[in-house]
């Protein structure tokens, strides 16, 4: 079952979310953390995926404190780009933490992010009380590198993204030595994603069973 609540922050700031339950007793909670297209229909259907596999997750709208309802396609970069850049790192950590608290229900919490969401789970594992985080293609991790994980993190790199250039992505790595890097060769930035041209099934296929795992060595 999934359903569209609200979480409130420590600073009274009320935020969207999108809750999905296992059909039985959960094994932890997930908290899913959006690409710059806000909580769309696909992020959604990830929340629910995470949900079937046993999670109780949860995708809270990030963009919220800026503007509620976004649901941008997948060219609209610009607008994204603007909303990220009207946020606050010290007010995001606060929306993440309610939203691990929102699930903490269901035993140990961990985070997963894609693109802006994948830098957000790193941000997460720094800063939330989150037990282990995946980040797929979180560029902006290079944002707040000097802020170092508390719990274990994987990281899901593309050799072909434009986005993030080996240079990019090894300054990360190079940030984040104790992460568990894996590097998908044939795949693109967006690559998880299978509503945009650059999805990769192999890839995206892999890196969720490596993620699986991750969440059950960490959240068990």
């Amino acid at each position: 079952m999934a359903e569209s609540v609200t979480l409130t922050a420590s600073d009274g700031h009320r935020l969207n979310a999108w809750l999905a339950r296992p059909a039985g007793k959960p094994r932890g909670g997930v908290i899913v953390l959006q690409e710059i297209f806000g909580v769309n229909k696909h992020i959604r259907r990830v929340t629910e995926g995470f949900a079937a596999q046993g999670f109780l997750a949860i995708a809270p709208a990030m963009f919220d404190r800026v503007r509620t309802g976004v649901e941008l396609g997948y060219t609209d970069f610009q607008p994204g780009r603007d909303l990220v850049g009207a946020l606050e790192i010290g007010k995001i950590v606060l929306d993440l933490t309610a939203a691990t608290r929102a699930v903490a229900s269901a035993g140990k919490v961990g985070a997963v992010g894609y693109c802006w969401g994948g830098a957000l789970a790193d941000l997460a594992a720094c800063e939330s009380p989150v037990s282990a985080a995946v980040s797929y293609y979180g560029r902006h991790t290079l944002t707040w590198l000097e802020r170092k994980p508390k719990c274990p993190v994987m990281y899901h790199w593309a050799k072909l993204d434009p986005v993030i250039p080996p240079a990019m992505m090894e300054e990360i790595r190079a940030g984040r030595p104790a992460g568990e890097h894996h590097v998908y060769d044939a795949a693109t930035h967006g690559f998880n994603c299978d509503d945009r041209h650059e999805f990769h099934p192999a890839s995206a296929a892999l890196a969720l069973e490596r993620t699986l795992d991750f969440f059950s060595r960490h959240l068990s």
